[in-house]
């Protein structure tokens, strides 16, 4: 009981219980890579309808985000992550209880749609028990969870999988997820004094908002140059490392260099290990500094330097493919200090829909980049297959992984402007919120 009327212990075993959620929130995007050849037998579906069930996922996922702020701002992580983990939940009931293609294609977007809200909820929950210079560690935190969630969808699922089948492990899931959704119930709240306990020093109270001032913050972040330069750079870095782990960085490997799945799923691991500690470290050195949009422009920059080792070589050394890939993960943690910086520019009332404008943009990016790339593959289809996999030339490669090392550079681009605007704003004693930072 002394645990749950110290604030400082408090909101840890809350936060625990939201990325608990979240962390079955990865699991489930990046699922069905692994699932592929028995949703393809058991649904008897075709590769453009596999590709949309997946998809089904992160439309849902991103055309949610802004509502999810509002909710946040207005009801609190407790109610919204509760209700998401119980959404989620049930979805991936469905999934594992699907007799058509339609009922699983239904169920993963129900799963979607409960996942989209998780994330949000986290960082409304940060904003609302951590001080500001702890925030970017908190986001960092989160998103090394997404490193585990990957890290976890890849063998211990194929694992887990081959034990007990695909339909009993989304069942397991969905007993871990009603039961982490209650926890939260349990033990988040909107602030320390909602839950009756004394204040953080550092953590001010957080307003009451309502609808017309949520209103307002959305019209102004339309308008807001700043906000749309933070979106691009979420674009870039977040569709970047969602299409390199999740779509092309294993084919990529089989085709260019003649390996199995297994073995080229190897490199992507590695990847998700560089995520698992890339956006904690990155998140404590920016709170550590008190600096937000250095380090977001030189990691951003480094992201597409790693990037291009494809598109500039073609087929590199393997040990240059593994550090690129380890260092992808690992600098996508710069791409997350624009939650940070978006968050720290609104009202504390705004946080929620400030956040999910941005995060918005990095899940069209998942869904927008891993098609265009595949546009330009197929613009270089050789017409065979290697290791099951559909064989594009190299140059077919360099082509699809030099428009996404394009991609993060106009990210890179958009954070030097950032930093060019800042140091201008500083100068001026009164500044424009829908014009400056």
């Amino acid at each position: 009981m002394n645990v749950l009327s110290d604030p400082m212990k408090r909101r840890w075993l809350a936060w625990g219980a939201l990325v608990i959620v979240f962390l079955l929130v990865n699991l489930h995007r990046l699922s069905t890579a692994v699932l592929s050849e028995r949703l393809t037998s058991d649904f008897e579906t075709t590769a453009a309808q596999l590709g949309t069930l997946h998809a089904s996922f992160f439309l849902i996922y991103a055309a949610i985000q802004i509502p999810t702020g509002v909710l946040a701002d207005r009801l609190g992580p407790r109610y919204v992550g509760s209700i998401g983990g119980v959404v989620l939940s049930l979805g991936a009931v469905g999934f594992a209880l699907s007799g058509s293609y339609l009922a699983a294609f239904g169920s993963r977007a129900l799963i979607g749609l409960g996942s989209g809200v998780i994330f949000v909820s986290i960082l409304r929950f940060c904003a609302n028990w951590y001080r500001a210079d702890e925030f970017a560690t908190m986001t960092g935190l989160t998103g090394s969870v997404a490193g585990l969630g990957a890290i976890l969808a890849t063998t211990p699922l194929a694992v887990t999988v081959d034990l007990f089948g695909w339909r009993e492990t989304m069942l397991g899931l969905a007993v871990v997820g009603f039961v982490a959704a209650g926890a939260v119930y349990v033990l988040a709240r909107q602030s320390p004094a909602d839950a009756g306990l004394e204040p953080i020093e550092g953590v001010p109270e957080q307003p009451t908002v309502s609808l017309e001032d949520i209103g307002g913050h959305l019209r102004t972040l339309v308008r807001d140059v700043d906000q749309w330069l933070l979106s691009i750079v979420f674009f870039a870095g977040n569709g970047a490392m969602l299409t390199l782990v999740g779509m092309w960085g294993v084919p990529y490997i089989v085709v260019v260099y003649g390996f199995d799945v297994t073995t080229a799923s190897y490199f992507t691991l590695l990847a998700s290990i560089g995520v698992l500690f890339g956006p904690t470290t990155i998140g404590w050195l920016s709170d550590r500094r008190g600096q937000r949009l250095l380090p977001m422009t030189v990691g951003i920059g480094l992201f597409a330097v790693a990037l291009a080792a494809v598109p500039v070589f073609g087929r590199p050394p393997l040990p240059i493919v593994a550090v690129s890939y380890l260092a992808c993960g690992f600098l996508f943690g710069a791409s997350m200090l624009s939650l940070s910086v978006v968050k720290e520019r609104y009202p504390a009332g705004a946080s929620g829909v400030a956040t999910a404008t941005v995060n918005t943009a990095g899940f069209v990016g998942g869904t927008i980049l891993p098609t265009v790339m595949g546009m330009a593959l197929d613009a270089y289809q050789t017409g065979e297959t290697v290791g099951g996999t559909v064989a594009y030339t190299e140059f077919g490669y360099r082509v699809a992984f030099g428009i996404l090392a394009g991609t993060v550079a106009v990210g890179f681009l958009c954070s030097c402007w950032l930093l060019v605007r800042d140091r201008a704003a500083t100068s001026t004693p009164e500044r424009d919120r829908s014009s400056a930072p």
